[in-house]
């Protein structure tokens, strides 16, 4: 959920998700960005629990040293966002994240990412527009 025009968002998990007790007490993550040709392996890791599995290993993926988090990032996903945590809003499990870094892989060929719509269903990003253009007025300098 993108807050604003600076690099703060927020996620959604709780107490049920292994990830949220690591995303307490180291205050850090990587978001990591697939696409399409990575879909049955985010099917995968989100299917089975961190307590349990190394996914790096199970999901044949390759783990990336952050630069200012200790988390790692994915080298086979279109893009990372090495993030601080900056807020839990715990009535409503929401985790408020500022993002310190941000890679993307130019080289990579597939492009499309993969949205989750909740129900296992999923929606791929298709053609950019580009509006930039028009929208200068109403967008922050140097975006």
């Amino acid at each position: 959920m993108v807050l604003d025009f600076s690099p703060v968002f927020a996620i959604t998990t709780g107490a049920w998700n292994y990830s949220f007790a690591t995303l307490k007490r180291t205050r850090e993550c990587v978001i990591a960005i697939p696409t399409i040709d990575l879909l049955d392996r985010v099917v995968g890791i989100g299917t089975c629990s961190g307590a349990d599995t190394d996914k790096f290993a199970r999901f044949k993926l390759t783990a990336v040293p952050g630069k200012l988090v200790k988390a790692p990032l994915i080298e086979e996903c279109l893009a990372n966002i090495e993030c601080k945590v900056v807020d839990l809003v715990d009535k409503h499990n929401i985790v408020v994240l500022e993002a310190v870094a941000a890679y993307e892989d130019p080289g990579r060929k597939e492009k499309r990412m993969v949205h989750a719509v909740g129900d296992g269903t999923f929606i791929v990003d298709g053609r950019r527009i580009d509006r930039r253009e028009m929208m200068a007025s109403k967008l922050p300098a140097g975006l």
